[in-house]
């Protein structure tokens, strides 16, 4: 099991950024991937961004040029930071973890609202 406790949300104006952090434990050892995705009420949730455990990284359309997903040593933490939001950024954002035979992990969320 593995557990993800993101943090950093709040209320930004637009154009500012965003530093998001999520911190795993339990079984760090078995995560294959990490991402950040975000989910507006009413909504499905959405890929923002996803690091592998090689490195590389990958970025939805919308947040492409804007975000940069980074990890320390052994996950710890995994961030997300974009920049130049919008209102439409606003959304909770979740910290997802992928372990061994495509098990996923999630965390509760953290609410970022953009004002105009």
């Amino acid at each position: 099991q593995v557990q993800l406790v993101e943090s950093g949300g709040g209320l930004v104006q637009t154009g500012g950024s965003l530093k998001l952090s999520c911190v795993a434990s339990g079984a760090v050892f078995s995560i294959n991937a990490m991402a950040w995705y975000r989910q507006v009420s009413g909504q499905e949730r959405e890929l923002v961004a996803i690091i592998t455990k090689g490195g590389t990284t990958n970025y939805a359309d919308s947040s492409k040029g804007r975000a940069t997903i980074s990890r320390g040593g052994d996950w710890n933490p995994m961030r997300l930071q974009m920049n130049g939001l919008k209102p439409e950024d606003t959304a909770v954002y979740f910290c997802k973890a992928i372990g061994r035979f495509g098990v996923e992990y999630w965390g509760k969320g953290t609410l970022v609202t953009v004002s105009a």
